[in-house]
């Protein structure tokens, strides 16, 4: 009996699935570590993958 399988998580399109990145301030603090900040992709707030959107649903007439 084979196993079920969950589908792939669909990858967020504004990061390609890198959704943080570390970015250097530019120097050394007193210990000679590099000061990094990190930034995450706004259109998925860091997760990577994005969720299905289900289709908005108009009803019709009146």
């Amino acid at each position: 009996m084979t196993d079920r399988t969950r589908p792939a998580p669909q990858i967020c399109p504004a990061c390609d699935g890198f959704a943080s990145a570390a970015i250097t301030l530019g120097g050394r603090d007193h210990r000679g570590h590099l000061r990094t900040i990190t930034a995450h992709c706004p259109a998925c707030h860091g997760t990577g993958t994005r969720t299905p959107h289900r289709p908005l649903v108009i009803p019709a007439g009146r």
